[in-house]
């Protein structure tokens, strides 16, 4: 029994801790994206090894859920960066060891501010208060980019607690309530 206790503890710590890659926090360096998760999670091939990055200051449209404009946001990030040698300004890792970064395209475009110009992002202002993203936000909204084009879209944070809600009642009741 406790054999098997410690071989699950092995291979549970085994994915959190990676030793062939460095400490990426708050340090810049070039990758290139292999695979784009949604419009604002990407991973990247570094050292030949992959590492998930998650944009800076901005929140996307969820894919999962069906939320609209997720699949738009996917599709956007894919077009200003997958396949490309990308540098990366990394910040921290966040709960789920996705590295929490800035990312400049080949065109020098910062993709996160991009993303927002595009109205396919919202500035995630309970992460970030940089005020750049703010002004990128409210000039998208002016012009009705992207997402911006609803008459009254909902922001990522609002979907996901309603879908969290949602799967909470349905787990603890076992259906759903129309």
């Amino acid at each position: 029994m406790g054999k098997i206790v410690l071989l699950i503890l092995l291979l549970w710590i085994k994915p959190l801790a990676n030793p062939a890659l460095p400490d990426l926090k708050n340090k810049t360096f070039s990758a290139k994206v292999i695979r784009i998760l949604d419009g604002d999670t990407m991973e990247v091939l570094y050292l030949n090894q992959p590492v998930k990055i998650r944009l800076a200051n901005i929140d996307c449209p969820e894919k999962r859920g069906s939320q609209p404009f997720g699949n738009n946001a996917k599709i956007a990030l894919s077009n200003l960066c997958f396949g490309q040698q990308v540098t990366v300004y990394g910040e921290k890792f966040d709960r789920y060891r996705r590295l929490i970064a800035v990312v400049a395209n080949h065109k020098k475009q910062i993709v996160n501010q991009e993303m927002i110009r595009q109205g396919m992002a919202w500035h995630f202002k309970k992460y970030s208060t940089d005020q750049r993203y703010a002004q990128l936000e409210l000039t998208a909204r002016k012009q009705r980019a992207g997402l911006w084009h609803d008459q009254n879209p909902t922001a990522p944070w609002e979907w996901r607690a309603v879908k969290h809600k949602k799967s909470k009642h349905q787990f603890h009741t076992g259906f759903t309530r129309s």
